[in-house]
């Protein structure tokens, strides 16, 4: 484990857990690396919202972030009528949980994207003051019109362009489909936005299409949710908030360098949610290549790396990869390195070295099956398939039991009757709630960290 940090930053530390041990002719390496980052708090230092009543006491550097919170403003909010009040009710809250001195602003969504607070192009300043204005804005807020997502989110890159910050996140909450817009449309614009913000998705009610929220949350590397009674929704967007106000650095990368010969099969995050980074490498030099994971905050995640090595013969060792995190430098300057691990090959002649599994890669490896065969046993159900589903979410709920992933079995046992959790005999329930499926769905990608 390498240890690098600079005072402005969180520090920085990478452990490999891996069996380096392969057998005469082997070539796939696995190893599990688990990134961990400290000493950021949850305010750097910064006043919290509320703890200052006069511009004059903001922090005189300026923001550090800026936030640009979307409601859906589609003629559906107004179905029921709550929906809409608990959409500027949970938006207040979280105007009320910024930082005094974070740059925001507030978009209404339909089938055009409007600046609610402050406009003509700008971003407030988080204090006293403009979280009252934004508020009474909110009180306008009225329901109307259809659903393009994507010219909210570049309505949200415009304004976020604007500040010179290091944090740029984005709240999106929608209740419906992406209906005025095609699906090339919303993909282009998460193509334009990636790499420039974060964004969080959440889906209120059951109306709404959830591979098309995650969809968001993936490519922007935020997360995604449900809150099927927008009654929660206050409490949820003051957790995002929160959340979000507890980055401390932005743009990090995971760098992988691989020796002549070496071939990446994939790179997956694995902890706390299932993300596939294989396809998102950037080249970063001669054999080097770099993988997105967004801002950090004090956290810690875990990585599946998989490479393919050369065959050797006994006795021959080898380094295998080499994983850093990088974090880039303002203009053409040199990258800094926060911190690295080395995942190592050694091909020995002793069976029972290299046929046993690492515990950590054993563990991610069932979680990631356990996120695909949820996923495959629901769209099975939603097409008929309904010897596919029982199938498919049996191993779910098998795997679930197995990794001790309690949510997951949880919201399992909502989609089908658990005969018998150690072999995955279950049966499909003949009636299941929207909310509870959707949930199952949206949720599939979370994980529980490895037992110690």
């Amino acid at each position: 484990m390498a240890n690098f940090a600079k005072s402005n930053v969180p520090r920085f530390s990478v452990d490999v857990y891996q069996n380096e041990y392969l057998p005469e002719g082997g070539r796939e390496v696995n190893a599990i690396v688990t990134v961990t980052s400290t000493g950021g708090g949850t305010t750097g230092g910064v006043p919290l919202a509320g703890a200052s009543s006069t511009p004059s006491a903001l922090p005189r550097q300026g923001p550090n972030a800026a936030v640009v919170i979307m409601v859906d403003c589609s003629g559906s909010m107004d179905y029921p009528p709550t929906k809409m009040r608990n959409a500027r009710d949970a938006t207040a809250a979280a105007v009320d949980t910024l930082r005094d001195g974070v740059a925001f602003a507030i978009v209404g969504g339909t089938h055009v994207a409007k600046e609610v607070f402050p406009g003509n192009g700008r971003l407030a300043i988080a204090d006293r003051g403009t979280r009252a204005q934004a508020k009474e804005a909110l009180r306008r807020l009225s329901a109307g019109g259809g659903t393009a997502i994507g010219t909210w989110l570049r309505l949200a890159d415009r304004l976020l362009s604007t500040a010179d910050v290091p944090i740029r996140h984005a709240i999106l909450l929608t209740d419906g489909r992406n209906e005025h817009e095609a699906p090339e449309d919303l993909r282009a614009a998460l193509d334009s936005c990636a790499g420039r913000f974060t964004c969080d998705a959440r889906g209120v009610g059951t109306d709404w299409e959830v591979k098309e929220v995650t969809a968001i949350a993936s490519a922007l590397l935020g997360t995604a949710d449900i809150v099927a009674d927008p009654a929660g929704l206050a409490a949820d967007f003051t957790s995002m908030m929160e959340n979000a106000m507890g980055k401390e650095i932005a743009d990090v990368a995971l760098r992988m360098w691989t020796p002549v010969g070496v071939e990446i099969t994939f790179i997956k995050q694995v902890a706390p949610t299932v993300e596939d980074l294989t396809g998102r490498r950037t080249e970063a030099g001669p054999r080097a290549g770099d993988y997105p994971t967004g801002s950090w905050g004090d956290e810690s995640r875990d990585y599946h790396v998989c490479v393919r090595v050369p065959e050797a013969g006994i006795g021959q060792e080898m380094l295998a990869a080499r994983v850093s995190l990088i974090l880039p430098a303002p203009g053409d300057g040199a990258p800094e390195v926060l911190s690295q691990g080395l995942v190592r090959a050694v091909w020995t002649a002793d069976m029972a070295a290299s046929t046993s599994i690492n515990p950590q890669v054993a563990h991610y490896t069932g979680q990631a099956e356990l996120a695909q065969v949820i996923q495959q046993g629901l769209d099975a159900r939603k097409s008929g398939d309904f010897d596919g589903a029982t199938a498919k979410l049996g191993r779910a709920v098998q795997l679930a039991a197995s990794s001790g992933n309690a949510d997951t079995a949880k919201l399992l046992s909502k989609v089908v009757d658990v005969v018998d959790a150690a072999t995955g005999t279950v049966r499909l329930k003949a009636k299941v709630a929207d909310a509870d499926e959707m949930t199952l769905e949206t949720r599939s990608t979370k994980t529980v960290r490895v037992k110690k």
